[in-house]
C-alpha cells in the first residue's frame, strides 16, 4: 500500500520533493525541537495522484487522512467536530519550491455553529471564537467555492460603519455573531447550498481545493516566471491551530533573520496583535516592527530572537519565519529561505562566508543568477532628484527607482506595457491575482501593507521597486484616482516616480541614472571569474555598449554587428546607394565612404579591447531593413542618386523579396557583391594597423554570416585574405587575425566537420538556427506560442532557452563534428541563448570556448557560467 501521509516527526528538511518546502520545514523544525504546532502532511504524490486521477480525492488518500487526524487528536488532547473541545486546524499549501501567495490556505477549518459556541464557552472567549469562525467562513467560501472576498468585505464594512468603529478589532461578540449570519447568508445565496455544518466534509473540499490552487492562473504564471516545473505538484499541511486573535497578549507575526533588503546583520520583520497571519500578509492592517514587541513582550521577543539564530545557523541561510503568540506563548509555524533583493543575496551570501559558516562554491552557488538585473538597472539622478516634488511617502519594500504612467488593474497594467509604456501598478493592497500585471509593471505602489505584504514579497523576488503602506494617499480603484493629502487628484495615465530605497514617492517623470555595482558584488563575481570556465564576451556594436560590459566583467566582443552600425540617420542614404547601385563603379564609389566610417568605428573598439578579442560579424541585413519606405525618403533618395523617383521605385521593386529572413543576404550578399566584404575587411585590418601602431594589442576576428556549405566560406575567405595579405605587404607587418562562421543554418551543423576545414572559429547563431529549426519566425512567434504554452505543447520560450533536444542536439552534432577536424577549434555562442542561465549550463557541458550576451547580461552570464561549472563538479564527485 503507498503511503500519501506523513506526521511532522517522519519527515525532515531534506525531503521538500515529497513534503514540500513547508511541511519538509515544519518536519525539521518539529524534530529539533521547537514549538510548533502538531501536524500532518499529504505529500505531492498525492497531488499527482489527485491532477492524474481526473481530479478525485481517492477514499484510500482521505482515509489515512482520517488516521493522521486521530493521531492529531490525541497530541492536542481535543477532538475533530466536537462540540465542547474542538480541535481546529489549518489547510495550506506547500510546494517543493517557495511560491509565496499563489495557492490557497484556509484557516480555523473545523468550525461550525456547535462548535464555536463550544469554543466560546470552553474559552470564556465568545469574541475570540466567532471571530474566528467569521474569517473560516470568508476563507473557506473565497478558496473552495471561490466567492469573491469583497462581497464579504462589504458585510464586514457596513457593520462597521453602522457601529462608527474604525478597526476590525473592535466589533463585539454580538457584532460577530451577526456578521456570522451575514457571511452565511453570502455562502448560501452564490452556492444554492447551507455553510457546510460537518467539519470531514469541510476538510475534504479544502484538499481538493488546495490541490486545485496549484494549477490556478496565479500559480501557473509564477512557476513560468520562476522556472518552476508543473509536475512537481503541491504538498497539503494539516495543522492544529494556534490563535493570535485571542486578545492584547496573542498575535501573529513575520521576521527575517536578517534585512531582505539590505542584506544587513538584523532581526528584521512585523507583528500584529490581536490578529490571525493572513492579516499580515494580507496587509488589511498597518501592523508594527518587530522591535516593538520588545517593549510590548520582552520575554517573547527574547525567544523569538534565540529562534531565530537557531534557525539561521541550523538552515545556513537567512531565514523567513512566520509565528503566532496565542496568550503569552510562542508558536513557530513556518520557516523558509527569505526572499531577498539581489543586493541582500549577495550581502548575505558573502558575510556567510567571511563569518565561516559556508564555502566560497556555496555562496556562489546560493545567489539567484536572475536576480542580479536588480543591481544593473538604474537609479535616480541626483541633480533631477533635488528638484522632484515629494507628494507622499510610504514604506521601502523593495529597492530600486521607477518612473511611469500609473494604472490601477493589473489586466489594464498588461495591456500597456505591451504597447511600449512604462508602468507603475498602484492598487490599495496588491493580491495574488495581480501576479502578471506587477511582473509587467516597472514599479508597485499600495496604500495598505506593510514590508511583509504580498506586494513587498513578491516584488523583491521580481527585483521590481515596490513602495508600500503608503497611507499618506488615497486609491479609489474603482475611480481610478489617487488623492493627495492637499486633495490633488491624480488619474490613470499620469506620471509618477517611485524610490523604492528611500519610498519617497515624486510627481512627474525624474531623470533616471546608470546603476552603480561593486563592495560585495566585485567580491562575489571574483570568486565567480576564478570558477568558471567559459570566457563572457558580450555583444556589442557601439563604444558605449563596450564601456559598459566591461565594466561589468566582458572578456571580449562576441558578435558586433556592423550592419547595425548603419542604422544612424546620417550614414543610412549611403547604405541605401549602395544596394541600389547599378554598376560596379557606382557601388565602390558608396563603398569607399563607408569604409571610413567603418575604420573610425572599428579602430575605437579595438582601442577600447586593449587586446581582447573582437570579433566582428560582416553584412547580414535582410535588405529591406535599409530600404527607403516612406515618398519623402525615397524622393530624397532619388536626388542624391541622380535619378528619377520611377527608376528608385522600379529599383526597389526588382529587390523585393517575398521572404527577406531566407533571402538575400549573410555571404550571399557577398558572393553577388564580393566588393562589400572586400571592402570592410580592409577597414577592419587598417583600422587593426592603426590600433596596433598606437601600442595597443588587437585580435579581430572576422566571422562570415549565414554559410551553409564549405564552398561558399572558401570563396569568401579566399576574397578576404587576398585583401589582407595585400594590407600586410603595403604595411610590411602582420598581425594576428581568425577568419570563421556563424554557425546558424542547420546544414552548416550536420557538415561542420568540413566547414570546419576552412573556420579558425565557430559562432552559434542560435537565433536563427531557432527560427530555422522550428520554421518559427521570431517577430511572429509571439502571437501564438502563448497557447503552445496553455497547452503544455512547450514548457519555454524556445528563443529564450534554447531546445536542447532539438536545436541543442543540432549544436552539439556541429560541436563533435567541428572537433573531429580541429581538436581545440574556437567555438562560442552569441545568440540571445548566451545570457540564458539555462542555455549556459548546456553550453558548458558542450566544452564551449565563450557565450556572449548583451551588456546587462554579462555578469548573469559570469555567474552562470561559475554555476555550471560548480555544479558539474560536484555531479562528477558523487559519481
Amino acid at each position: 500500500m503507498r503511503k500519501f501521509v506523513y506526521q511532522f516527526s517522519e519527515g525532515s528538511k531534506d525531503m521538500k520533493n515529497l513534503l514540500g518546502g513547508k511541511g519538509a520545514n515544519l518536519a525539521e523544525m518539529t524534530n529539533i525541537g521547537l514549538p510548533v504546532p502538531p501536524g500532518f502532511i499529504i505529500s505531492t504524490d498525492a497531488c499527482n495522484d489527485y491532477t492524474t486521477g481526473n481530479k478525485h480525492l481517492s477514499e484510500e488518500i482521505f482515509e489515512e487522512v482520517k488516521i493522521h487526524l486521530s493521531k492529531l487528536e490525541t497530541q492536542t488532547g481535543k477532538v475533530f467536530g466536537s462540540t465542547e473541545n474542538p480541535l481546529l486546524v489549518s489547510v495550506r499549501s506547500g510546494a517543493p519550491f517557495s511560491m509565496p501567495g499563489m495557492m490557497d490556505t484556509v484557516l480555523n477549518l473545523g468550525l461550525n455553529d456547535s462548535a464555536a459556541r463550544g469554543l466560546a464557552d470552553l474559552t470564556g472567549d465568545a469574541r475570540s471564537a466567532y471571530d474566528s469562525y467569521r474569517r473560516f467562513i470568508q476563507m473557506f467560501g473565497d478558496v473552495v467555492f471561490e466567492i469573491p472576498s469583497y462581497q464579504f468585505e462589504q458585510a464586514l464594512s457596513r457593520i462597521k460603519k453602522a457601529n462608527n468603529y474604525l478597526l476590525d478589532t473592535e466589533l463585539t461578540a454580538d457584532d460577530l455573531t451577526e456578521l456570522i449570519d451575514a457571511y452565511k447568508l453570502i455562502f448560501s445565496q452564490a452556492t444554492g447550498n447551507d455553510f457546510p455544518q460537518n467539519p470531514l466534509e469541510q476538510l475534504r473540499l479544502a484538499i481538493i481545493a488546495v490541490f486545485d490552487s496549484w494549477m490556478n492562473p496565479r500559480a501557473v504564471i509564477y512557476r513560468r516566471l520562476h522556472d518552476i516545473d508543473a509536475s512537481l505538484g503541491t504538498a497539503v499541511n494539516i495543522q492544529a491551530m494556534v490563535f493570535g486573535n485571542t486578545g492584547e497578549s496573542s498575535g501573529t507575526g513575520i521576521t527575517f533573520t536578517r534585512n531582505p533588503s539590505t542584506g544587513e546583520k538584523e532581526v528584521f520583520g512585523e507583528f500584529l496583535l490581536n490578529a490571525q497571519g493572513e492579516d499580515v500578509v494580507a496587509g488589511i492592517r498597518t501592523p508594527e516592527p518587530i522591535s516593538a514587541l520588545q517593549m510590548r513582550m520582552p520575554m517573547v521577543y527574547n525567544e523569538l530572537l534565540k529562534t531565530c539564530e537557531l534557525l539561521e545557523n541550523h538552515y545556513l541561510d537567512m531565514q523567513d519565519i512566520e509565528f503566532t503568540i496565542e496568550k503569552g506563548k510562542l508558536y513557530v509555524l513556518q520557516t523558509r529561505s527569505g526572499k531577498r533583493t539581489a543586493k541582500a543575496a549577495i550581502q548575505t551570501a558573502v558575510d556567510f562566508v567571511h563569518e565561516g559558516k559556508i564555502t566560497r562554491e556555496e555562496a556562489i552557488m546560493r545567489v539567484e543568477t536572475k536576480q542580479l538585473h536588480q543591481l544593473l538597472h538604474p537609479a535616480f539622478h541626483e541633480s533631477a532628484l533635488k528638484n522632484g516634488h515629494v507628494i507622499a511617502s510610504g514604506l521601502p519594500a523593495s529597492p530600486g527607482a521607477a518612473t511611469g504612467q500609473i494604472y490601477f488593474e493589473a489586466k489594464e497594467a498588461v495591456q500597456a506595457a505591451e504597447r511600449g509604456i512604462s508602468v507603475i501598478l498602484v492598487r490599495n493592497e496588491t493580491s495574488p491575482e495581480d501576479i502578471e500585471g506587477m511582473a509587467r509593471s516597472n514599479a508597485i505602489l499600495t496604500a495598505h501593507g506593510g514590508m511583509t505584504s504580498h506586494a513587498a514579497v513578491v516584488a523583491r523576488g521580481m527585483g521590481k521597486c515596490c513602495i508600500a503602506g503608503c497611507s499618506e494617499l488615497t486609491i479609489n480603484e474603482k475611480e481610478k484616482t489617487i488623492t493627495l493629502k492637499t486633495g490633488e487628484k491624480l488619474y490613470e495615465g499620469d506620471y509618477l516616480s517611485l524610490d523604492g530605497s528611500s519610498g519617497n514617492i515624486y510627481l512627474g517623470e525624474i531623470a533616471l541614472t546608470e546603476a552603480s555595482i561593486g563592495g560585495h558584488f566585485d567580491e562575489l563575481m571574483g570568486w565567480a571569474d576564478a570558477a568558471k570556465k567559459l570566457m563572457i564576451r558580450v555583444n556589442a556594436d557601439t563604444p558605449t555598449d563596450f564601456k559598459k560590459a566591461l565594466l561589468f566583467g566582458a572578456e571580449g566582443i562576441g558578435l558586433c554587428r556592423t550592419e547595425h552600425m548603419f542604422f544612424d540617420e546620417k550614414r543610412i542614404p549611403y547604405v541605401r546607394q549602395m544596394i541600389l547601385a547599378e554598376s560596379l563603379k557606382e557601388r565602390e564609389s558608396v563603398l569607399t565612404i563607408l569604409k571610413e566610417m567603418q575604420k573610425a568605428d572599428f579602430s575605437e573598439l579595438f582601442r577600447i579591447a586593449e587586446g581582447r578579442s573582437v570579433n566582428i560579424r560582416l553584412l547580414d541585413p535582410p535588405l529591406h531593413e535599409f530600404l527607403p519606405k516612406t515618398d519623402h525618403e525615397i524622393e530624397q533618395l532619388a536626388q542624391d542618386m541622380n535619378r528619377t523617383v520611377p527608376q528608385i521605385r522600379k529599383r526597389i521593386e526588382a529587390l523585393a523579396e517575398a521572404n527577406p529572413m531566407l533571402g538575400h543576404r549573410g555571404c550571399r550578399l557577398a558572393i553577388t557583391f564580393p566588393e562589400i566584404y572586400r571592402m570592410q575587411a580592409e577597414a577592419i585590418m587598417e583600422s587593426a594597423v592603426i590600433v596596433h601602431d598606437e601600442g595597443i594589442s588587437v585580435h579581430p576576428e572576422i566571422m562570415i554570416p549565414l554559410i551553409a556549405t564549405k564552398s561558399e566560406l572558401s570563396y569568401i575567405k579566399k576574397e578576404i585574405k587576398q585583401v589582407i595579405h595585400a594590407i600586410f605587404d603595403r604595411e610590411r607587418m602582420v598581425l594576428p587575425y581568425d577568419i570563421g562562421t556563424m554557425i546558424e543554418i542547420p546544414r552548416a551543423c550536420v557538415t561542420a566537420d568540413e566547414i570546419a576545414e576552412e573556420a579558425q572559429f565557430f559562432s552559434f547563431g542560435t537565433n536563427d538556427l531557432t527560427q530555422l529549426t522550428y520554421g518559427f519566425s521570431r517577430d511572429d512567434a509571439t502571437k501564438f506560442l502563448a497557447d503552445y504554452y496553455e497547452k503544455d505543447i512547450l514548457a519555454k520560450d524556445p528563443f529564450m532557452t534554447i531546445d536542447k533536444a532539438g536545436v541543442g542536439a543540432l549544436v552539439e552534432m556541429a560541436v563533435t563534428r567541428g572537433r573531429m577536424t580541429h581538436e581545440h577549434l574556437k567555438m562560442g555562442v552569441c545568440g540571445e541563448h548566451g545570457g540564458d542561465p539555462d542555455s549556459i549550463q548546456f553550453f558548458h557541458q558542450l566544452g564551449l570556448t565563450y557565450v556572449s550576451c548583451s551588456p546587462y547580461r554579462v555578469p548573469i552570464a559570469r555567474l552562470a557560467a561559475a554555476q555550471a561549472a560548480l555544479g558539474t563538479k560536484q555531479l562528477v564527485a558523487t559519481l
